[in-house]
């Protein structure tokens, strides 16, 4: 571009008869016409570079795809802004501080998923390990919250160093892909319950400990709306029908009056409380280590099994049931947790709602950034964040949760070595309300199986030594 440019300013200089003064006020003229173009295709060659980056081409998708995927997967976890908070500051954490904490450790987390490990996974604040770290930590055994703090600092090193070693690669590697679809399964029958909860058609009850809500609310209604023109959409191929349903029932709800909306606190002058105010000497204590190991085991598996449900929906895991790029996004993860104890908000994870950016589409790490960017934004407009409604989340939930069962005929069920374990992942992930906790059961379950019938393989090793540190953590460590 620039040297044809520079051929045309010596033709003007040539039929100019060398004048000065016109030469520069032709090229000036050309410039000016000119520049639109160029800035044009200097943008273009950038977006295309980007795309060989993300590898548009190969996983079969788009800019306006990916942003669809981004926003959506936002929109179903955003819900994190108000909660996370809320459940920090009953440790005595300030609200204004740690909603700041939350937004910008899932804006960093995101972006940083996204632009290094190039994968459609969502990070925020785990929920499950934040109430961990208030009722168990901080108010039972009376830990401060900046020594918790400095717990949650010192597992995300564990991860770090376990990644850079190879460790958490292992066991990745060493756990039966079956397990693999049992846990996909699994993670869409928990995503779907907490959306019937959200939606008010699961509802708690003392004698049954789960039962049917009201379903004549007008909130419940809305959600069941919602579910069925977000499955006619889908059914349709229109793209981005999660989203459109989401915006569609959220409109519904503010018209008719159904949303009642607080304004939370936030902004980044109210980081200051929190950030860095962690206590890693306090956390070192002898007494405290059993934190440490909680926060780094929980963390562990419920990453794990979020990132095997994501790479399947998404259809990301190679044929040998290897995940490319595992290194980068274990890294991503574990630096995620360091940032959020920094900033001061309890274990960052992967999100099981990136499924449902999956869904809409999403296949490439521009999915996350967007995630990424409107959780950076979100600190700032920390206020609106609750203007979408949970029945307008719900459905999306629901719809994604039936979808991700497709997995489970990858299970042979006739065969008890492997259904047994893969039934029992599959159910206890969703009754126990933890990944985790049915990871472990599965895993144990095989083990025991295993040897118990001779299957016994010497390959196999580190299976077995996962089994014995789940069983160690059932019966030894209790999980709030």
């Amino acid at each position: 571009m620039r040297a044809e440019r520079v051929g045309r300013l010596e033709r003007i200089f040539r039929l100019k008869g060398g004048n000065r003064l016109s030469v520069i006020l032709s090229a000036t003229q050309i410039s000016l016409r000119w520049r639109p173009r160029v800035v044009f295709y200097e943008y273009a060659a950038m977006l295309k570079r980007l795309e060989g980056y993300f590898e548009f081409a190969r996983l079969g998708t788009n800019w306006r795809t990916e942003i669809l995927a981004g926003v959506t997967t936002f929109l179903t976890m955003a819900y994190i802004v108000l909660v996370n908070p809320a459940i920090l500051a009953e440790a005595g954490m300030p609200l204004a501080a740690v909603t700041a904490a939350t937004c910008l450790s899932a804006a960093f987390a995101s972006l940083l998923m996204g632009f290094y490990a190039r994968y459609p996974i969502a990070l925020a604040p785990g929920m499950g390990l934040n109430a961990y770290f208030t009722y168990s930590v901080c108010l039972k055994m009376h830990v401060p919250w900046q020594t918790a703090l400095g717990a949650v600092f010192l597992s995300g090193v564990i991860f770090l160093a376990l990644t850079a070693g190879g460790i958490r690669q292992m066991i990745l590697r060493a756990i039966p892909h079956e397990l693999y679809a049992a846990v996909a399964g699994g993670i869409g029958l928990f995503i779907a319950f907490i959306g019937f909860q959200h939606a008010g058609l699961v509802i708690a009850d003392k004698a049954t400990i789960v039962g049917l809500g009201n379903v004549r609310s007008p909130a419940t209604a809305l959600a069941v709306f919602g579910l069925i023109l977000m499955v006619v959409l889908e059914a349709r191929k229109v793209r981005g029908s999660i989203l459109i349903g989401v915006l569609a029932t959220t409109a519904l709800a503010w018209a008719f009056g159904l949303v009642h909306w607080t304004p939370a606190a936030g902004g980044f002058s109210s980081l200051g409380a929190t950030a860095f105010k962690l206590d890693i000497r306090g956390a070192l204590n002898k007494s405290l280590l059993e934190i440490v190991f909680v926060f780094f085991f929980v963390e562990l598996f419920d990453n794990l099994g979020t990132l095997v449900a994501v790479t399947k929906r998404a259809g990301l895991i190679e044929a040998d049931h290897s995940i490319p790029r595992l290194s980068r996004i274990l890294f991503a993860d574990a630096t995620a947790t360091i940032f959020g104890s920094l900033t001061g908000t309890s274990t960052v994870t992967s999100y099981v709602e990136s499924t449902a950016g999956v869904a809409a589409g999403g296949r490439s790490g521009v999915t996350a950034i967007v995630t990424g960017l409107l959780f950076l934004g979100a600190i700032g407009a920390a206020p609106f964040v609750g203007i979408v409604p949970q029945a307008a989340t719900a459905p999306a939930l629901i719809l994604v949760g039936s979808m991700m069962l497709a997995t489970v005929t990858e299970i042979d069920w006739k065969d008890p070595l492997v259904s047994v374990p893969a039934f029992l992942t599959l159910v206890m992930i969703p009754f126990t309300y933890s990944i985790a906790n049915g990871l472990g059961f599965g895993i144990i379950a095989w083990a025991a199986i295993h040897l118990a019938t001779g299957k016994f393989r010497r390959q196999d090793w580190l299976l077995y030594v996962l089994a014995a540190l789940f069983l160690f953590r059932f019966v030894y460590l209790t999980v709030s």
